[in-house]
């Protein structure tokens, strides 16, 4: 859970595209590399959120199990 005040409606499709930020500094990176190395993994990421209470995001990675070839 983080301890902003959630993620607006108009900005939830946005939120994993390079370059988007609503914040003054900052290069709004981080989801995106966050997103694509989660993808590159086969894993999934999502979030739910309410405004005035905040957001929360989950992971989902898959469980290898055979050999590394």
């Amino acid at each position: 859970m983080d301890n902003g005040i959630g993620i607006k409606e108009e900005n939830r499709a946005k939120i994993f595209e390079p370059n988007f930020t609503t914040k003054n500094s900052g290069t709004g990176l981080g989801m995106a590399i966050t997103k694509k190395v989660i993808d590159n993994a086969g894993g999934i990421i999502y979030f739910d959120t309410k405004m005035d209470v905040g957001t929360n995001f989950y992971i989902e990675l898959p469980i290898y199990t055979g050999d590394i070839e």
